[in-house]
């Protein structure tokens, strides 16, 4: 039987998918809600389009404690952005639709929370580099997936195995989507970073590297081709630079 969280406030587990992952979607939604250590919520946001579609599989889920809620299509943002819209002063884990999650994924993320300590909790993350000029190298230089565990400004979460933000961690403008859409809109990983950061928290990336198990055939629309060999990431920093500062130091 799982365990209650023990957080001292409500725990909301956020994510977003679209009809293109629809075949394998109750697969990744029963790895997350039957974990050892359960929610008070998990929320699947999808587009007002996309809501019609949402297969038998998926809607049969919501006996198990499922949320299916249709909103505003704003891409990767809409993994989260409803979530702090809607639910104010909660905790909230995010995840992917598209990788199968071990049983202790919200375990390990609850478990290393420290409310003496301002940090987003993560279970992969690459290591912002510097460059001679005291900004950010550019993003392919950035150390990949950090090994071992680490706590620091530097720590850049990639979101795939969950996220663990703490109830106000984020800059005030986080839920605007006039500022998100027009100066990061394919990288919101870059703009959240930037939101918590300048709250002054930490990323703090856990223990070990995990195996990310991926469904067959999710990745034919990753943002990865656009943000990374198009060079999408570097355009989106350098945006979030302009308009806020590097906010690697301290």
């Amino acid at each position: 039987m799982a365990s209650k969280h023990g957080l001292p406030k409500p725990l909301i587990v956020s994510l977003t998918s679209y009809r293109d992952r629809f075949d394998t979607l109750a697969l990744t939604l029963k790895s997350i809600l039957f974990q050892t250590v359960r929610p008070d919520t998990t929320i699947l946001w999808v587009s007002h389009k996309d809501y019609p579609l949402v297969p038998e599989s998926v809607l049969e889920l919501r006996r198990y404690g499922l949320e299916v809620a249709a909103c505003t299509d704003m891409r990767a943002y809409t993994k989260i952005i409803p979530t702090l819209r809607n639910y104010k002063d909660c905790f909230v884990i995010t995840v992917d639709d598209d990788i199968y999650y071990r049983a202790d994924c919200i375990e390990k993320l609850v478990a290393a929370y420290d409310p003496a300590k301002k940090q987003v909790i993560c279970r992969r993350a690459h290591r912002v580099v510097t460059a001679e000029d005291g900004g950010p190298a550019p993003y392919s230089d950035w150390t990949s997936e950090i090994k071992g565990p680490e706590v620091s400004a530097a720590v850049f979460p990639t979101g795939v195995l969950g996220v663990l933000y703490p109830p106000n961690a984020f800059h005030e403008d986080v839920c605007d989507a006039s500022l998100f859409s027009t100066l990061s809109p394919s990288a919101d990983d870059i703009w959240l970073y930037w939101m918590w950061r300048m709250k002054n928290h930490v990323g703090r990336k856990l223990r070990g590297k995990l195996r990310i198990l991926e469904w067959p055939g999710t990745q034919a629309t990753s943002l990865y081709s656009e943000n990374v060999v198009g060079r999408a990431n570097d355009r989106c920093i350098q945006n979030m630079i302009d308009r806020y500062g590097f906010p690697l130091a301290g």
